[in-house]
């Protein structure tokens, strides 16, 4: 996002990997010359929804990247790598770390490896954590390391008044940079809500990229809108690069008129009943809902129609009444077929949430729908409660971004080194302000840019 602070231009330390500064080597795949312009084509049939079958079996015997995932929940930001790979082979899973055992049990089920059980605090706090943490990775001799992740963001979003209260979840920010150049790598990925560069949570995201700029990497931050990578949902997302040398970030393919759909994603999904799984697919099923939320609904009219005010709870109509239907509008609101979704997150199970009901039946979303339409494929698993699966999927990186940001790192590790820093003005350099929520209307409408 466009600031008015002027860019950092002092020289950083031009550090090297271990294995110096030579690219990687170019490798056939499917009959694919590996060239930089070849694997961006990867990324965007991947980030166009193509779809793959299975991710957990992949030969990585020539694997020239070894990919370590920090914070990595149900996997959505490591199946991202492993969808190019097994198109062009380049990454391997090395390593992954998260406290969440039902997240872990996904992962594992959809990638075939074991996430070790841990708080990244002890990793980044204390010998043992790190020494545990450093003994579950599987590193090659010779490859170079990217450690990707999604640190927790629910001390970092904007309905959060107390900032205090979550800064142990913040300050795993910091933790996670920490973590990441005691690996000495030669790519790092951070990715979370935009508010994390809002005025209040600007000292923990400066901490952390400080850390990365000691380490001698070059450091770069933008936000994007999802949709403009082919994710068929409206998701705000800040996303930081670090690398041992000058670098592009990647840039948006889909214009707003371009943007994939609901119906795109899940149109083509058999119809179920609200807590009936279907027969064909055993994640394609919702809450349970009440009588109450499905007459409710039912009152909604179809494709992205909103809740008439004299319908739903007594206690929704009277905080409309008190507090006007501002933050309100869109409760049991319906998707839109024909445009993206909202924000899938880990309450999109929940009518009463948001706008996250069917354009047309009578039922909140499946774990199917909102996994779709979170970039997954089509046949990712989940363990774990529905309330559980659910919330894997709204914290997830989506998978189908993940492709795109993996597909451009490999090209960037390809090409020739840059003799010079690439325009930045797009890249975040100061605050964003002190919400960036309150500026998402302006950016739909075109009246603010990103």
């Amino acid at each position: 996002m466009p600031s008015t602070a002027a860019p950092d231009r002092r020289k950083r330390p031009q550090a090297r990997s271990r294995r110096g500064s030579r690219p990687a080597l170019p490798r056939r795949s499917n009959g694919v010359k590996l060239d930089p312009q070849a694997v961006r084509s990867l990324g965007l049939r991947l980030a166009g929804g193509e779809s793959l079958s299975t991710l957990a079996s992949l030969d990585s015997s020539d694997a020239r990247f070894d990919v370590v995932d920090l914070f990595c929940g149900c996997g959505g930001f490591s199946a991202g790598f492993r969808m190019l790979s097994q198109l062009a082979p380049s990454y391997r899973l090395a390593g992954a770390l998260d406290i969440d055992p039902d997240a872990a049990e996904t992962f594992q089920a959809n990638l075939g490896l074991a996430p070790l059980l841990l708080d990244a605090h002890q990793v980044a706090e204390t010998s043992k954590g790190w020494d545990t943490f450093r003994a579950s990775l599987s590193l090659r001799p010779g490859n170079d390391t990217i450690v990707i992740g999604g640190p927790p963001c629910q001390g970092f979003t904007s309905h959060k008044q107390d900032i205090d209260a979550y800064e142990h979840l913040n300050a795993l920010y910091v933790d996670f940079a920490r973590t990441a150049v005691r690996l000495n790598p030669a790519v790092v990925i951070m990715e979370n809500v935009p508010e994390l560069v809002t005025t209040r949570s600007w000292p923990f995201y400066k901490r952390a990229v400080d850390i990365l700029r000691r380490a001698g990497l070059f450091v770069r931050t933008r936000i994007y809108n999802l949709a403009g990578f082919g994710v068929p949902q409206e998701r705000f997302r800040c996303v930081t690069m670090a690398m041992r040398r000058p670098f592009s970030m990647p840039e948006p393919f889909l214009a707003r008129d371009r943007f994939r759909t609901v119906r795109g994603a899940i149109g083509r999904l058999p119809f179920v009943s609200p807590g009936v799984p279907s027969p064909r697919d055993p994640e394609h099923v919702t809450a349970g809902h009440r009588d109450s939320t499905v007459k409710t609904i039912a009152m909604v009219p179809k494709d992205g129609g909103r809740r008439p005010p004299n319908v739903g709870p007594e206690c929704l109509r009277r905080l409309a009444k008190a507090n006007g239907r501002s933050g309100f509008d869109d409760v049991y609101g319906r998707l839109w077929w024909d445009r993206p979704s909202v924000t899938i997150t880990g309450s999109s199970r929940n009518p009463a949430s948001g706008r996250f009901a069917h354009p047309e039946q009578d039922r909140g979303l499946s774990i199917r729908e909102a996994a779709l339409l979170q970039g997954f494929p089509r046949g990712y698993r989940f363990a774990g409660t529905l309330d559980s699966r659910f919330l894997q999927v709204g914290n997830a990186v989506p998978p189908s971004f993940a492709a795109f940001l993996a597909a451009h790192v490999l090209a960037e590790l390809l090409s020739p080194h840059r003799t010079a820093e690439p325009d930045c003005s797009g890249d975040v350099l100061a605050p964003v302000g002190t919400s960036f929520s309150r500026l998402i209307a302006g950016i739909k409408k075109g009246h603010i840019a990103l």
